[in-house]
């Protein structure tokens, strides 16, 4: 009788919180991905957890009781251990963070803590299997709609490429999720990714978050800290909303990119550094440059390669799949079933606009789950403050239908985008259905404001 082959033991990880709920939403997550999971509640109770038993990855908290999240990477780093460790941060610890990568830790979450990024990382650390790391990372981007393919069929080809990609969008489009993706697929997918939000940083502290300092260069800076570019070594570097840079942070960060080297507050020289550049902002970059508010050739250097971002709008039925997608998450989260949407709650979200895009829908949901029965989403649970996409009244009396030119707008408008939804947003069918050409059909939802 052949023998079976010995099966191959689960990876165990360790999660360091005093925070329960968030402990315990790491180790579903973890168990989800086929971890087995042990945690602690201190640093105290982790490095003894770490002493007697072999851990393949540690998730630690910065701050707890008995000491910080540090105190754990240098105990692994002191003792030896082969385990690799990351910190999470509270919102804008950005010092914390680089601290704890110059201690040793490979990577850094930000509260509130993104299922995506943590997968993505767990992913990096463990190394997995192709085929999970494939599966994983496609979640980033979800859809079969045009838009969303055309967008999927860029990001393969940015991947292979080094060049600065500069993507735009509006607020809740996926932008980040797209730079994520477009890193995961490259050859940098195993180095850092780091997230940085431009408009969230003071001015007075931009530089040395940026690009470090040294020992002594200013009032508090009692150690030599590393920035984000040398955090980001070997990976990428992802600025969001980088239209809210101050001009004068715009041309020391042209300087490192131009020359790829930056230099630290305080040093006196420059150290060389090998970042890609991904960058993204929901207002028009090219606006902000006529208006003077944004360097032209800082623009030139970020804007090599653009891609756009499609509002959720226009990706007719992938709103369900996402949304379903959304739920599954959801109920993951909280160890429950996933409601189902109703028919009509289905059709109230196909015809809403989404001025918030997928962020807005994941509040929306988060929301319609919380007041639902638990097994069936209706269009009350949704409470969608905005009111579906309003399409005129032609028949009936003359209120609202002057001037003439508007009420004709809003006709055409609503006959446009009848026709873009039965066909999943193809432009091409759309202009058949309507009987117009393909050009036509391009000036007139241009002229309407429809994208």
């Amino acid at each position: 009788m052949a023998k079976k082959p010995a099966k191959t033991p689960a990876r165990r990880a360790l999660v360091v919180d005093d925070e329960v709920d968030l402990a315990d939403l790491l180790e579903l997550t973890l168990l989800r991905m086929g971890l087995e999971v042990d945690k602690a509640h201190g640093v105290q109770e982790a490095c003894a957890s770490l002493d007697s038993t072999h851990y393949d990855l540690c998730l630690t908290d910065m701050r707890m009781p008995d000491g910080e999240g540090l105190e754990v990477v240098r105990h692994i780093q002191k003792k030896g251990l082969d385990v690799p460790v990351a910190v999470i941060t509270a919102y804008g610890g950005t010092e914390n963070a680089v601290a704890a990568l110059k201690a040793g830790a490979f990577d850094y979450l930000a509260k509130p803590v993104s299922l995506e990024q943590l997968r993505t990382l767990v992913k990096s650390a463990l190394r997995l299997e192709p085929a999970a790391e494939e599966e994983e990372t496609e979640q980033l981007l979800l859809g079969q709609s045009c838009a969303i393919q055309q967008v999927l069929t860029l990001v393969d080809k940015l991947a292979r490429s080094q060049a600065p990609v500069y993507i735009t969008g509006e607020s809740g489009s996926g932008k980040e999720r797209a730079a994520r993706l477009i890193h995961a697929k490259s050859n940098r997918a195993e180095k850092p990714f780091v997230a940085v939000n431009c408009g969230a940083i003071p001015e007075n502290l931009m530089e040395s978050e940026f690009f470090g300092y040294r020992k002594g260069a200013f009032t508090g800076a009692n150690e030599d800290r590393d920035g984000f570019f040398q955090a980001a070594s070997g990976g990428t570097l992802f600025l969001d909303e980088v239209a809210d840079l101050p001009l004068a942070m715009q041309v020391k960060l042209l300087r490192a990119i131009q020359e790829r080297k930056v230099r630290k507050v305080g040093a006196t020289s420059e150290e060389p550094v090998d970042v890609r550049i991904i960058s993204a902002t929901h207002r028009n970059l090219a606006q902000c440059v006529e208006a003077g508010t944004f360097r032209q050739d800082l623009f030139y250097r970020l804007n090599v390669i653009e891609m756009r971002m499609p509002p959720l709008r226009e990706m007719g039925e992938d709103i369900l799949l996402i949304a379903r997608s959304i739920l599954g998450k959801l109920a993951a989260r909280q160890g429950a079933p996933a409601p189902e949407l109703g028919h009509e709650a289905e059709l109230a979200l196909q015809r809403y606009d989404f001025p918030g895009n997928v962020r807005e829908l994941e509040n929306i949901l988060e929301r319609a789950q919380a007041l639902s029965d638990g097994v069936c989403i209706t269009p009350d649970d949704l409470q969608l403050t905005i009111t579906e996409r309003e399409e005129p009244e032609i028949t009936g009396g003359l209120d609202g239908k002057y001037p003439l030119q508007d009420y004709l707008d809003r006709v055409e408008k609503a006959v446009i985008l009848e026709a873009l939804e039965k066909t999943r947003f193809n432009r091409t069918q759309a202009a058949r259905i309507l009987g117009v050409t393909f050009r036509s059909m391009r000036y007139r939802m241009e002229r309407l404001g429809i994208q």
